[in-house]
């Protein structure tokens, strides 16, 4: 059901060209036709979106073609208030458009859905980072898609929800038990990232980066710190990018459990949550205690790590290791050998391969259904070019699957820590950032334990942050959790949604 693929060698992207606008990867000015070429390439499947937004006065698009040496990053310049919408042809992009339109006020020309997506009515204005227009604080009605077909009914779940979790809205079309449409209403949790982020020196920005996704705070300040040494073009010290490395794989390492029990305990299997719990919150206490933070929040930093790790701490981490290297077999064998946890996952919240290759789905989720991407392997970067480990992947794409690509990934990520113990370089642990010299751009795609995060930025003559967007898998994750659960029963709900386990935070920037 599920296999090992080796990683293939790759370097970091070649230096700059002087005088590119965006480093390591060029952005290109284009016009509405050429907007719409990159559309009908990424609609047609000759590359994959990666990310697409605004900063008020253009619109950007990132997308990654396979074998082209790197990613492709597109401008446009929007004078009149309105683009050419990627969402008319390409259903990934919809929500990213109408959340375009909700901050900005920019029209997407042809965009099928025109709903507001972040905007529910509760800001006082429209348009908050574009050209703001006072309203009536209240509340706008929004109207789901209806479900067409035999006797049906609505359950509504959430925003507020029993557990202890974040507010999203789930509204079910269901025939009995069987769910025949399932629409998610997101955008509660907004916090205006880019706005807060944009006017903030970058010392002050890293911070509201790390904050994004609290489970993620690792990968997201791993990549807007490689965003900013790109655009400055910093160096930083040998040691400090191998420390990266390893809080990035601890995090991981400590999700994965996490996600794995709570997996479990949805399908009422609580003795592997238990169990995979203990072994989350040893993780924890190691990263408290080797860098002074649980969820090593703030110990990324541009230009280097806050906190060097100290001999002792090393060898806390080895001793860790090896008894997580005998707990996770046990683990796999409860797993796999408990007939009713089986019963409940095998074939459960299925998502197709061709869903997961449209959506660019990253992650477990994508891996699990067939899509073999990974940020540290298909795009690369340091030190994972210098770093030897195996990847899971399956092509059954339901629960099970998606357990089961989470262990290989512990192993790898066993095998990743391990190695940068052996080799973790001596020296320095943050170096001075260079000044800008003048308005530059830096891009990075990091792989979070969830899938890729996606970080541009531009910083201006005074070395503050000028704009910034933060993508996180989630944006192409959760519209598949509506197609995971059709067919399925409402009471396997928690258990498909458990197994995809998006952001609402990362989701409502």
């Amino acid at each position: 059901m599920h296999m090992l693929f080796n990683r293939k060698e790759k370097t970091e992207p070649e230096a700059p060209i002087p005088g590119e606008t965006c480093r390591p990867w060029a952005r290109e000015e284009v016009d509405d036709a050429g907007w719409r070429r990159a559309a009908e390439e990424i609609a047609e499947g000759g590359a994959d979106l990666l990310a697409l937004w605004s900063d008020g006065d253009e619109v950007y698009l990132a997308s990654s073609a396979p074998g082209a040496p790197a990613p492709r990053i597109l401008s446009l310049a929007c004078p009149e208030g309105r683009f050419p919408s990627v969402g008319r042809l390409h259903p990934p992009a919809l929500r990213l458009e109408r959340a375009i339109a909700d901050l900005y006020g920019l029209e997407p020309e042809g965009l099928p859905d025109k709903r507001r997506w972040l905007d529910h009515g509760r800001w006082g204005v429209r348009h908050p980072a574009g050209k703001a227009q006072p309203i009536d604080a209240g509340r706008d009605p929004y109207e789901f898609c209806p479900a067409e077909g035999g006797p049906l009914h609505q359950i509504a779940v959430g925003p507020v929800h029993a557990g202890i979790i974040e507010p999203g809205h789930f509204r079910f079309s269901a025939n009995g038990e069987v769910v025949a449409r399932l629409e998610e209403r997101l955008g509660f949790v907004h916090k205006g990232v880019g706005r807060l982020i944009a006017g903030a020196p970058v010392g002050r920005a890293a911070k509201i980066a790390a904050r994004v996704s609290g489970d993620s705070t690792v990968a997201y300040s791993f990549a807007f710190a490689r965003a900013v040494e790109a655009a400055l073009g910093a160096d930083i010290p040998p040691r400090a990018v191998w420390l990266r490395a390893l809080m990035a794989e601890i995090e991981r390492l400590a999700n994965h459990f996490g996600d794995i029990g709570a997996i479990c305990n949805d399908a009422s299997f609580s003795l592997m949550l238990a169990q995979c719990g203990l072994i989350r919150e040893r993780l924890l206490r190691a990263s408290a205690a080797c860098f002074g933070h649980r969820l090593m929040m703030d110990r990324i930093l541009p230009g280097g790590v806050a906190v060097d790790l100290t001999q002792e701490g090393a060898e806390s981490l080895r001793a860790l290791l090896e008894w997580i290297g005998i707990m996770v077999p046990r683990l796999i064998d409860l797993f796999g050998d408990t007939t009713s946890l089986q019963d409940r996952t095998v074939g459960a919240g299925v998502l197709s391969a061709d869903l997961a290759r449209q959506y660019a789905c990253g992650g477990y989720v994508g891996r699990a259904s067939g899509r073999r991407f990974d940020a540290r392997l298909t795009v690369g970067y340091a030190p994972y070019d210098r770093l030897s480990f195996d990847m899971g992947a399956s092509n059954d794409g339901d629960v099970d699957a998606r357990v089961w690509v989470r262990f290989d990934e512990v192993r790898a990520s066993i095998q990743i820590v391990e190695q940068i113990l052996d080799r973790l370089p001596h020296g320095a642990v943050q170096a001075e950032l260079p000044p800008s010299g003048g308005r530059c751009e830096g891009v990075a795609l990091v792989e979070s334990f969830r899938g890729d995060v996606f970080v541009w930025l531009r910083i201006g003559p005074d070395g503050a942050i000028e704009s910034a967007h933060l993508r996180d898998p989630s944006w192409f994750q959760w519209p598949l959790l509506e197609a995971a659960i059709k067919g399925n029963i409402v009471a396997d709900f928690p258990l498909c949604n458990k197994s995809f386990n998006c952001s609402y935070s990362g989701h409502d920037l």
